[in-house]
């Protein structure tokens, strides 16, 4: 016997069905639980740059962290947590302590911050500051690492130090033990050339010779005259540039006196990320990266997927979004972030450095990665790349 239902019964159990479904999504929002970080930078001038090829990229940062997100987010829908970033840009001409203070602080626990070592301490010093965490993803300073320090910013990028000592390594193990420095003429080169120095001394370097550049920044002349005459110094093994701003450095190359490779800030660089490395899984993120922002991941782009990985990582492994909590498990010795560089990474509890492997890279070809074989510790490797412990001038600890 065929049973006939009423239409308006049937139209009414559908309706009952989709306030059920509705019901149960709202539930299932109202249960998750949203860690909100946001992302604070300012606009720059576009520097002077020593070659065509080296294209200005405004958005450094901002794609590396749009990517954590999504894997955040991925992680997220098994522990019904997600993760939001909040984007604030201010033009070059505005004031980023009037942003901070209108717009995020009281607001959000997490901070990213892409910003000058000045404007993060000033920033880290606010009293609302002191109630949230910071991700330094753009400095490489050793100060705010030590004397300068401050208790709620922790470091993503390999500092000056970690890059000198990682290039100090791999040039003990060629066993090229004589440095020819040449330094260039802004603040940044003259504290790359004192963390040369640092790490020359360290594993047993000998600098032959120093020498301001003080020569034109002009090519044709450049490489006519001026690098050969400048480079009849005592024989070394390897020339050590220190020019951070890219004004002179590529010219050195192949027009030394004497046949020499060049490292530091130009020739053989140590850098947090390249696009030629691939190990490790760091093809794929290569390549998502890429497809995501039509360019290659940069070393901001790198610290701050990091700075955003970490907090998806501490929130996922305590199932919370209380700032003390995720900060502490940060510390832990349980913390261990995916880096795509081997080791995993973690946070130096006497600074807030992030401790990692640092790529030794030419333009076009991945060399090798620090620490180098042989070079032991009685923690972690990774602990002989810059300030260890015993050597921090930092007074805060956790």
């Amino acid at each position: 016997m065929m049973r006939i239902i009423n239409p308006f019964f049937q139209i009414t159990l559908k309706f009952l069905f989709v306030i059920q479904l509705l019901s149960v999504n709202v539930v299932s929002a109202e249960a998750k639980q949203t860690i909100n970080i946001a992302y604070l930078a300012q606009e720059q001038k576009i520097p002077p740059v020593l070659s065509n090829l080296d294209a200005f990229i405004k958005d450094q940062g901002v794609p590396g962290a749009e990517l954590a997100i999504i894997d955040n987010n991925t992680t997220g829908q098994f522990t019904k947590q997600q993760f939001v970033l909040k984007k604030f840009i201010v033009p070059l001409d505005g004031n980023v302590i009037d942003t901070f203070n209108k717009a995020i602080a009281g607001q959000y626990a997490f901070v990213l911050v892409n910003l000058p070592a000045e404007l993060i301490n000033k920033i880290a010093d606010l009293p609302a500051a002191k109630q949230l965490l910071i991700f330094d993803v753009a400095t490489v300073d050793d100060a705010l690492r030590n004397q300068q320090c401050r208790g709620n910013v922790l470091h993503l990028l390999p500092d000056r130090a970690m890059r000198a000592d990682a290039l100090a390594q791999y040039m003990m193990k060629k066993r090229w033990n004589k440095w020819f420095l040449v330094i260039g003429a802004t603040e940044e080169d003259r504290l790359f050339a004192e963390a040369i120095r640092r790490a020359a001394k360290r594993f047993g370097m000998k600098i032959v010779q120093e020498k301001p550049w003080e020569h034109t920044f002009d090519a044709r002349r450049t490489e006519q005259s001026d690098v050969s005459v400048f480079t009849q110094v005592d024989d070394y093994d390897v020339l050590v540039v220190a020019d951070e701003q890219g004004q002179f450095g590529e010219y050195l190359e192949y027009r030394t006196w004497n046949a020499r490779p060049v490292i530091g800030t130009q020739g053989l660089i140590a850098t947090a990320w390249h696009p030629t490395h691939q190990q490790w899984g760091a093809e794929q993120i290569q390549n998502r990266f890429k497809e995501q922002a039509g360019r290659w991941m940069e070393e901001q782009d790198y610290a701050a997927y990091l700075a955003v990985r970490a907090i998806g990582e501490a929130a996922t492994r305590t199932l919370s979004s209380d700032l003390k909590r995720l900060k502490d498990y940060m510390f832990s010795a349980a913390f261990a972030l995916q880096g795509y560089k081997g080791n995993p990474l973690s946070f130096r509890s006497w600074n807030g450095q992030l401790r990692q492997p640092v790529l030794l890279s030419a333009p076009r070809s991945s060399v090798a990665v620090a620490p180098i074989d042989g070079f032991l510790h009685p923690h972690t490797e990774l602990d002989t790349l810059g300030y260890d412990q015993p050597e921090s001038s930092c007074k805060w600890s956790q």
